[in-house]
């Protein structure tokens, strides 16, 4: 059978969860948003927990090979620590909980320790988890090893009797493959664009300017693709990616056939200024929209993005300059759609944007062709 990859983008309103199902099963889920209102009928928002297990089940499976999350922030964590199997305490395990076989996390997530009222609950469970895999050596990747860090860690390493050097293996540093992934092996590799160690000096809250950003590169038959995810990063943490990465000289990792652009569709990736009917890039970050191949896609993880009079004076993202600029720059790139993924197929009844890759590029499966009827056909009529 011909080599096939699939990445799937699930309506979770503004918010992130994406999924990359490689040809020999192995997954990788990117972030997870479950709107507890999302178990109505009522409501657009898809029930995520339901659809993955149900996705998860249909393959044999209770487990994601990796499980990443690019920030701390509530639409990238929310309703995580009641769905996956914890390690650090017992109470989060059994049941029917998703099993985790390795966890990554920005090293943020490890140091964060601001006031408890600018803290959700579910994100002190996951830094406990976190901290606990990292302790005990196994089932986690730490992206970025700040100096805060390795005062935070050493000494307990050193109560374990361990060396200061025992988890050096755990950490990824920017601009560098990430380990236990590969071509040949897997038809995939994972670029770590970010965090820099500079994203997680300094302040304490620094969730989106430190959140992970990856080029996944694909390879399919004789030809690879490329995959940019992105975390909420603003355009200063995008120029500062394309700097580095160009003074590197690892230009190939900005191209991309598929993005998944940041902040739902928010112009403060873009830059500082919405603009009136459009927003003007930053200049570093026109040039990673010019880094698109040709028949590319651009998919925002967010509410609809409607061109009414009434957005362009909105404050919250999505903003419409904002998805001008996008698709003004796809189509200089001759790429081939703007893909919103609570819009697809409808607004009332939006359904998961999947892209197959395979030796003949990276192509959206439209809702009526995914391979998949008993998963979408079981989920209940929604009003409207």
């Amino acid at each position: 059978m011909p080599e096939q990859h699939q990445i799937i983008f699930y309506p979770v309103g503004n918010g992130d969860t994406s999924q990359i199902v490689l040809h020999h099963g192995r997954r990788v889920l990117l972030d997870f948003c479950h709107r507890k209102n999302a178990e109505s009928a009522d409501t657009p928002e898809i029930d995520l927990k339901k659809r993955l297990k149900d996705e998860l089940g249909a393959a044999g499976r209770d487990y994601f090979d990796v499980v990443a999350f690019t920030h701390a922030d509530a639409d990238h964590i929310q309703g995580s620590t009641t769905f996956f199997e914890l390690h650090h305490a017992a109470k989060y395990q059994g049941a029917d909980r998703i099993k985790i076989n390795q966890l990554w996390v920005p090293a943020a997530m490890v140091l964060e320790s601001a006031a408890n009222d600018r803290q959700s609950e579910e994100f002190v469970i996951l830094r406990q988890e976190a901290r606990h895999r990292l302790l005990e050596g196994q089932g986690i990747l730490v992206f970025s090893k700040p100096q805060a860090l390795v005062d935070w860690l050493v000494p307990k390493l050193k109560e374990r009797g361990e060396a200061a050097t025992a988890r050096d293996h755990l950490f990824i540093d920017a601009g560098t493959l990430v380990p236990g992934f590969s071509l040949a092996a897997d038809g995939a590799e994972f670029f770590c664009h970010s965090p820099f160690v500079k994203h997680c000096e300094g302040e304490d809250l620094i969730r989106n300017t430190a959140a992970l950003v990856f080029n996944v590169r694909l390879l399919a038959g004789t030809s690879t693709f490329d995959y940019l995810e992105i975390g909420d990063a603003h355009w200063e943490d995008l120029e500062d990616i394309v700097r580095i990465t160009k003074f590197h000289k690892n230009d190939d990792r900005l191209a991309w056939d598929l993005i998944n652009i940041p902040h739902h569709c928010s112009y403060l990736s873009l830059s500082d200024e919405k603009g009136e009917k459009e927003t003007e890039p930053k200049p570093l970050v026109k040039e990673l929209l010019l880094a698109g191949k040709a028949d590319s896609y651009v998919v925002s993880c967010s509410k609809p993005v409607v061109d009414v009079k009434e957005s362009y004076t909105q404050v919250q993202p999505p903003h419409i300059q904002a998805r001008k600029a996008y698709e003004r720059h796809l189509k200089a790139v001759r790429g081939r759609k703007f893909l919103v993924t609570m819009e697809e197929p409808n607004a009332a009844r939006p359904e998961p944007l999947v892209f197959d890759v395979t030796a003949g590029g990276v192509s959206w499966a439209k809702p009526a062709l995914v391979g998949a009827p008993a998963i979408v056909t079981s989920r209940p009529s929604r009003a409207g």
